[in-house]
């Protein structure tokens, strides 16, 4: 084995005083930051974050950072090898690539990279859940989906440290060790892209093909752009109510913010999120404090009315067709403006209240066709849901309640959830787990709440 396969994790040997040799590489790289903002510890959920020191303009730009110093497997030391070995580094997520990348540049001394990657000395204090005990996820995020989702990552994560990276690392001692770069690593790196990474969004195309329900299975198919990690960026929360737009560019500035609102000095800066608290929480640790989706079941409420073998056997056969309806998916997915997944709540919803007479001309005729007149998207926001045909609606309000007991109540005392949250004592006593998950169940339940009382009789 070469004798500097084996290389030291950042934080060892002489202390590095991450901000300001970071700042100082910045302009080394050419990452211009805004004279009217600076980055600081002061009241941030993470390592560090963005402060306005001095009023800031709608539209003006905070930073921007060429492509040259985005980080993914295309700009680092081992770029060369990654490229030629693609074919034997393929894997469900896509992120191999990019992982290894990270386990070289985050483990090498010499690394170009070493002034950025020094901000985090330990990808913990990001406390993703998955970080937590699995019985702390479970008890904490009951009826979440957090749970489910982050068990999944961590098989996934294993599975594809086992079969794909480490035969990779065998083959290359040079670059990789298996004794440094080692699963809890592969691990804290996935946290760190989950937590920190951006996706340059697709080049915009031209118009729509006729055929739209091919167009969308198209897209399915289309694998995303890869990840990857932005320097400075990572210094925006990511909250729904933003003060930050950032946006790719097609010159070599690659990555720019600008602000979207007139901002008075001392105010902390953050980025455009689009993620469901939930998914916050299992990507980034921290609750947005603005949950936005919650799942629900119809098809438990339907199950519930069955009376006679007759129509179980019916309502089994239009299980076997929502699969397919699913498109893959568990479940369907509310925000605070409506179904998120409305297409196939719609689909499903018609096979669910179809008689048997037209469930069986349903599969004659191997599935129907789409009334072009109906606007779905209407009919599932809040402003259409009462719209909705009464058994349509009877099946998602009855869903939505059974969805509401799957929670049971985590607070302590025997205050309900809600109380907790608006008790500012005992919440600020609460350790951030447990606030994490306390906005989380909140939040989605507070949408199941709204959804009773749209589709209510």
């Amino acid at each position: 084995m070469a004798s500097h396969a084996k290389r030291p994790k950042i934080g060892d040997g002489p202390e590095m005083n991450p901000l300001p040799d970071f700042l100082q590489w910045c302009k080394t790289v050419g990452l211009v930051l805004c004279d009217k903002v600076r980055v600081s510890k002061e009241g941030t959920v993470a390592e560090f974050g963005m402060l306005a020191t001095d009023n800031i303009e709608e539209g003006e730009v905070l930073f921007t950072v060429p492509r040259s110093a985005l980080l993914h497997q295309d700009t680092t030391e081992v770029s060369v090898l990654l490229e030629k070995e693609r074919s034997s580094l393929q894997s469900p997520s896509g992120w191999v690539p990019l992982l290894l990348a990270l386990l070289y540049e985050y483990t090498s001394p010499q690394s170009r990279w070493r002034p950025y990657l020094s901000l985090w000395t330990d990808f913990k204090t990001l406390d993703h859940p998955m970080f937590w005990s699995k019985e702390e996820r479970h008890r904490l995020l009951r009826a979440t989906g957090v749970p489910e989702a982050v068990d999944a990552d961590l098989a996934n994560i294993q599975r594809e440290y086992t079969d794909v990276v480490l035969p990779f690392v065998a083959k290359h001692p040079d670059l990789w060790d298996a004794d440094t770069h080692t699963l809890e690593l592969y691990t804290q790196l996935v946290a760190f892209v989950m937590a920190y990474s951006f996706q340059e969004p697709d080049e915009e195309e031209g118009s729509e093909d006729e055929d739209e329900e091919e167009d969308e299975e198209e897209e399915e198919e289309k694998a995303p752009n890869p990840p990857m990690m932005v320097p400075m960026a990572d210094m925006l929360n990511h909250v729904s109510n933003h003060n930050a737009n950032l946006e790719f560019t097609p010159s070599e500035d690659g990555l720019r913010a600008a602000d979207t609102q007139r901002r008075r000095s001392v105010q902390h800066l953050r980025a455009d999120g689009q993620l469901a608290a939930a998914a916050h929480v299992r990507l980034h640790g921290a609750s947005p404090g603005q949950p936005r989706r919650h799942r629900r079941h119809p098809r438990r409420q339907l199950l519930q009315g069955v009376q006679s073998g007759l129509e179980q056997q019916l309502v089994e056969e239009k299980q076997e067709v929502l699969c397919q309806v699913m498109r893959g998916k568990e479940a369907f997915v509310f925000g605070k403006q409506g179904c998120l997944t409305d297409f196939e709540l719609h689909s499903a919803l018609k096979v669910l209240c179809m008689s048997e007479e037209e469930f069986s001309e349903f599969k004659d005729n191997e599935g129907w066709e789409e009334d072009e007149d109906e606007d779905i998207s209407l009919s599932f926001s809040n402003e259409g849901l009462s719209g909705l045909k009464a058994s349509w609606k009877w099946l998602i309000h009855g869903a939505a309640r059974l969805t509401l007991r799957s929670y049971g109540e985590e607070a302590p005392g025997g205050k309900s959830d809600q109380e907790l949250m608006e008790d500012r004592v005992a919440f600020a006593g609460l350790s951030s787990r447990r606030r994490n998950a306390l906005q989380v169940r909140c939040g989605q339940k507070s949408i199941l709440h709204r959804l009773m009382e749209l589709t209510g009789s």
